[in-house]
């Protein structure tokens, strides 16, 4: 009999497997039975505004006027970027603009072109 992990919210050590999930009785939290792979190695699914997943190299087009903090410049709406990077935080996108330079977005702000 294999030993299931105690709840990562609540620390109950009463969970229980549901096909792919794990599952606490007795907070209600439910999260992935990966147990094969570490923590560190899962990466957080980043969407755009309207909900395409993201992935490193894509092309994304930026759906808001966006203001460069720290000068007077403008990121227009409708500006494309290129070979996006994902990184963890709060601005998840680090690129570089052609006449403004690299810069972090948040992928609320942008679509995949």
């Amino acid at each position: 009999m294999s030993v299931l992990p105690s709840c990562p919210q609540c620390q109950s050590p009463y969970t229980y497997q549901d096909g792919a999930l794990y599952i606490c009785p007795e907070c209600a939290h439910e999260w992935a039975a990966t147990a094969d792979v570490p923590e560190a190695e899962v990466k957080p699914v980043v969407r755009d505004a309207v909900g395409k997943v993201l992935n490193d190299g894509d092309s994304v087009t930026v759906i808001k006027d966006l203001k460069v903090k720290g000068s007077s410049l403008v990121v227009k709406v409708g500006t494309k970027v290129k070979a996006i990077r994902l990184v963890d935080g709060d601005h998840d996108i680090d690129c570089r603009i052609d006449g403004i330079g690299a810069m972090q977005l948040k992928s609320e702000f942008v679509k995949k072109a």
